[in-house]
Order: C-alpha cells, then sequence, then structure tokens
C-alpha cells in the first residue's frame, strides 16, 4: 500500500471540485493530521469542505504527530508543519501539497510531492476524471496558477508516458 499524507489544500480543492472521491481510488488511504482537520473546519472554510467533514470518509486517517518540531519547518503554517511531520513519520511515498515554500522545503527533506493539479493529472491518465471539467471547476474557485501550468497539466494529462 501507498502511504499518502495530504496537507489542507488539496483536500479543500478536491472537495469543492467534487472530485476527493478519487483520492481512495488512487491511495486506497490518505492520512491527515489533526492540524489539517481544523483548518479544513475554520469559519471561512467552503460550505461544501464543512459538509463534506461532517461525515469524514473511512478512507480519510486522522493521524497524530510525535515527532519534536522541527526548526526548518518554523515558517509554515501548521497544517503544512504538521504534513509535513506526518510523512516523515510515517515514511510516506507521497505527500499532497499545494503552497510553493512548504513543497521547497518538503522536497530538500527528501518527500516526494505532488498537488492538486498533479492529483488531476494521475486520475485523468487513469481514467477516472474529465480533466477539462475538472480544470473549469478548479478555476472557479480561488486555487490560483497561471495559464501556462494549466496548459502543461493539460498536456501531461493527455500524455500516455
Amino acid at each position: 500500500m501507498i502511504v499518502v499524507v495530504a496537507d489542507t489544500s488539496p483536500l479543500n480543492y478536491l472537495v469543492q471540485i467534487r472530485g476527493e472521491h478519487i483520492l481512495p481510488q488512487l491511495y486506497e488511504r490518505v492520512f491527515v493530521p489533526a492540524a489539517v482537520i481544523e483548518e479544513l473546519e475554520h469559519p471561512g472554510t467552503v460550505p461544501a469542505v464543512r459538509e463534506w467533514l461532517a461525515n469524514v470518509p473511512s478512507w480519510l486517517v486522522v493521524r497524530g504527530v510525535v515527532s519534536e518540531a522541527d526548526p526548518a519547518l518554523t515558517r509554515l503554517d501548521p497544517g503544512e508543519r504538521a504534513a509535513i511531520q506526518l510523512a516523515k513519520q510515517e515514511r510516506a511515498d507521497l505527500l499532497l501539497m499545494d503552497e510553493r515554500l512548504g513543497v521547497r522545503i518538503a522536497r530538500e527533506q527528501g518527500l516526494a510531492v505532488t498537488g492538486t493539479l498533479g492529483v488531476l493529472v494521475q486520475a485523468t491518465r487513469r481514467g477516472l476524471i474529465d480533466i477539462e471539467r475538472a480544470l473549469l471547476d478548479l478555476q472557479a474557485t480561488d486555487f490560483r496558477c497561471t495559464a501556462r501550468v494549466i496548459e502543461e497539466v493539460r498536456r501531461q494529462a493527455k500524455s500516455l508516458s
């Protein structure tokens, strides 16, 4: 089984575009630290995400972080810090994270990382979603990326490699 840990952002956006169902199809289970759940429960979170949290699916496993604070993570928000710590603790095969600084630090610490767009590419290649519909839905949220990145995602999703 592949061990996957998620930060807040990929879960948030996948739920908003009604694409969270692809996670157990791609990874079976996804581990999250309690800090990620706390961030998803923030009062400013969109209603769809709060409703999803009311009945957290069995494939989402909340795990405690038992490692000590890592000084290299101090510039990150609590969810990112905890997700990186949990990924290291669980010897994760993959960390799902979007925020640029968090991704850079996670990779510097030897973790494999992909974000929301990478998950969508994987799901498209496996025939689980339509990338065009997913990208349109994602662009209707507050998710930000350049048009060039969107075109690269389309290209990757349609390639067979």
